[in-house]
């Protein structure tokens, strides 16, 4: 009997020997557990629920556990369906004798599910705003992962899970309305670390590459970094919006086409706030076009279009603490003429902070005030270092020009937006201009004043400025509401391209870019003086006066007078309210050749005197003009002329570049002197009583366009009171 026990208890031993072995090796599958299984997911959230088929079990004795596997289960909640490949788990019966919760861990492996769907069920488990936010942001996109969850004795989740799939064709709307689509990525997180690796999308139109991009949670806050690449493509400049508070579009960019390698960091706070950005890129710039319609521009570079285009620069960008810092070298074109630069620009507070070097050696480079002209295919070089204001304010700490012997520095100059200068504080030049006279001076500010010193200059361009601009300050052309006092003392100033005069000396006031009061004087190299005063009356009239004792350089500068000699010259002007008047006085000098004169003497059948003018030179001892400026009119009331071979006198007008109208009187000396010596007892005192023979004198007009005057002339029989009067006054000064 005792046998038979022993023998049924092996036999039973054995049975559940080999059943163990089997529940541990191959497991059994049923429908049993899956009721258990369903009340344990619900005691996690009771949203929740599982759709099972048959159940595969495992026993596993080292733990006092089973192991559950279900393939092709579903997660049910709000009418949505997640669906699974597979759920694994580890159900301990040890915790379910005592009544705890008794799954101890959970794998589960997905198929595509959307995206949408797996935050929205991430929601029902812990909803927060941040899961609200990105279940907004998403559109679409798919997701694949595996899952592995330990619970503790209580149903929570250690921290020990790891998640791992991929996202596919995922499109999210960012909060500024901006599009990422085309995105996939796989991803690794575990605990408060989320590892996000081989990232590709497209954002507008761009598409972009990421290798590894770092999340880690420090509660307050998620610091993120990884790095971002972008193969060479054409490049929308609204995407520089994302950096920048300007479009970049409506500042003249275009045809932005490059490549980039960047790394980055950032933090981003619970309500998706960013800060401490930091962005180091290598970017290859291919191309870019910057229009910008300029005059000024236009003014200092001939060749320029409206249009730089940049070719094959490398740039290092960098974003640090709301700075941003672009370094570079490259090639840049007008006009399809290619010189070099190098920058190095930062972007702080709304300002531009530059350092660059140009290599200015193709494309040409005018500055038309200090008459000097850098051609094309000459080496130079330009350095510039300074800010650019967010007011549009330009400033230069230092600009300096350099080309063979020839070197421009300034410091410390502030322009507007329109390019003209606000303040200066040093200005020295070393040139040779266009007209092949060496420039050397400097213009230093001393506290409110300045000092303008040097050797030689040439003043050319800036008296013909000063002139066709019928001001009397040149620096109104590139000066804005300059108001000082400039004290003056070049060694030789060049007035025209070989007129000079030697220690010119003196102080120039300015009030709001105008001259307010001057005195200049200096010498020919004659030893002849020259002198030029401007005042400002009270009653804010300018009274200009100039003297010279050489006048031929002053004279020659109207091309319609040749062969000008000797002579003394005094003008005095008084201009108020943008009329002046003026008289000219120029006392024995002689001209040889007037066209408009000759002329005149032609039709008068005065061919004697004709000749006089074109051989020796007609000589007078007075003359005398009397005329208003008021815009581009010259109202002439008066010019008289009274010489040994002919006097003149006529009045009229002259519209710039428009209209001459002139009328007056020509009379030969004979016959002023016949007509004088017939009034009693005058004549006798004045003249004498001896009188030449000679015809009797001529009226004219001359009158039509400057290049196309006509000349009409009629016989005179008598002399107008007001001709013989200005004549006796005339003999009376010169006896």
């Amino acid at each position: 009997m005792i046998k038979k026990i022993i023998k049924y208890f092996l036999y039973f031993l054995i049975l559940i020997f080999i059943g163990i072995f089997y529940l541990s090796y191959f497991g059994i599958e049923t429908k049993r557990f899956n009721q258990l299984i369903k009340n344990e997911v619900s005691k996690v959230n009771k949203k929740i629920n599982i759709e099972l088929k048959d159940v595969k079990i495992l026993l596993n004795l080292s733990n006092f556990s089973i192991a559950l596997k279900t393939y092709e289960p579903n997660l049910v909640f709000d009418n949505k369906k997640i669906k699974l490949k597979n759920i694994k788990t580890n159900f301990s019966l040890g915790s379910f004798l005592k009544k705890e919760f008794a799954i101890k861990n959970v794998s589960i492996s997905t198929k595509e599910n959307n995206l949408k769907d797996v935050v929205s069920l991430a929601r029902v488990y812990q909803n927060s705003p941040q899961l609200f936010i990105f279940n907004k942001m998403i559109k679409n996109g798919t997701l694949v992962t595996d899952i592995n969850f330990n619970f503790n004795d209580k149903g929570k989740i250690n921290k020990d899970y790891s998640i791992k799939g991929s996202v596919n064709d995922a499109k999210f709307y960012l909060l500024n309305k901006q599009i990422i689509k085309n995105i996939n990525l796989s991803f690794d997180v575990k605990d408060n670390q989320y590892l996000i690796n081989d990232t590709k999308f497209e954002f507008n139109q761009i598409k972009l590459l990421s290798k590894k991009i770092e999340i880690t949670n420090l509660n307050k806050y998620f610091l993120i970094k990884g790095d971002l690449k972008n193969p060479e493509s054409l490049f929308n400049p609204e995407v520089l919006s994302v950096y920048f508070r300007n479009n970049f579009e409506n500042l003249g960019f275009s045809n932005l086409n490059f490549s980039s390698d960047s790394n980055f960091s950032f933090k981003l706070n619970k309500r998706f706030k960013f800060s401490d950005i930091n962005i180091k890129s290598k970017i290859n710039l291919k191309k870019l076009d910057y229009k910008l319609n300029s005059l000024k521009l236009k003014s200092y570079i001939p060749n320029y279009d409206g249009l730089f285009k940049l070719n094959d620069h490398k740039i290092v960008l960098a974003f640090n603490k709301d700075q941003l810092s672009f370094t570079g070298k490259g090639k840049f074109f007008i006009d399809k003429i290619s010189d070099e630069i190098d920058y190095d620009i930062l972007l702080k507070d709304g300002d531009y902070i530059f350092k660059t070097k140009i290599a200015l050696n193709n494309n040409p480079l005018l500055i038309k005030f200090l008459n000097y002209n850098k051609e094309k295919n000459k080496s130079s070089s330009l350095e510039l270092e300074g800010l650019f204001k967010k007011n549009k304010s330009l400033i230069f700490n230092k600009i300096l020009f350099e080309e063979a012997t020839n070197k421009i520095l300034v410091e410390g100059v502030s322009l507007n937006e329109n390019f003209k200068i606000n303040y200066l504080k040093n200005l020295e030049l070393d040139i040779l201009n266009k007209n092949e006279k060496y420039n050397k001076i400097s213009l230093k500010k001393n506290k409110k004043n300045y000092e303008l010193n040097g050797k030689v200059f040439d003043a050319t361009t800036l008296i013909e400025q000063t002139l066709e601009s019928n001001n009397n300050s040149g620096v109104s052309s590139i000066f804005n509401d300059f108001n000082s006092n400039i004290s003056v003392k070049i060694d030789k100033t060049y007035i025209d391209k070989i007129s000079y005069i030697n220690n010119l000396s003196g102080s120039i006031n300015f009030t709001k870019n105008k001259i307010n009061q001057l005195n200049l004087q200096s010498n020919f190299s004659n030893n002849k003086k020259l002198a030029l005063t401007i005042n400002t009356t009270e009653n804010n009239e300018k009274v200009t006066t100039l003297f010279s004792g050489y006048p031929k350089p002053l004279v020659k500068r109207y091309k319609f007078i040749k062969g000008f000699e000797d002579g003394v010259l005094d003008f005095q002007s008084i201009k108020k309210n943008n009329t002046s008047k003026s008289v000219l006085i120029i006392d024995n000098f002689k001209v040889k050749e007037v066209p408009v004169l000759a002329k005149l003497l032609t039709l008068a059948s005065l061919q004697g005197i004709a000749d006089l003018l074109t051989g020796e030179g007609i000589r007078f001892t007075d003359f005398e003009m009397i005329f208003s400026n008021k815009d581009k009119l010259m109202t002439i009331d008066e010019i008289y002329a009274i010489g040994p071979a002919i006097s003149i006198m006529m009045s009229g007008y002259i519209e710039s570049e428009k209209l001459v109208s002139l009328r007056g009187t020509l009379v030969p000396a004979t016959t002023i002197n016949r007509t004088i010596a017939s009034i009693p007892l005058i004549g006798d005192i004045l003249i004498g009583k001896k009188v030449g023979e000679g015809v009797f004198g001529v009226s004219f007009k001359i009158k039509g366009p400057p290049k196309n005057l006509k000349t009409t002339v009629n016989p005179i029989k008598t002399l107008t009171p007001r001709f013989i009067t200005r004549t006796i006054e005339k003999i009376k000064k010169n006896n």
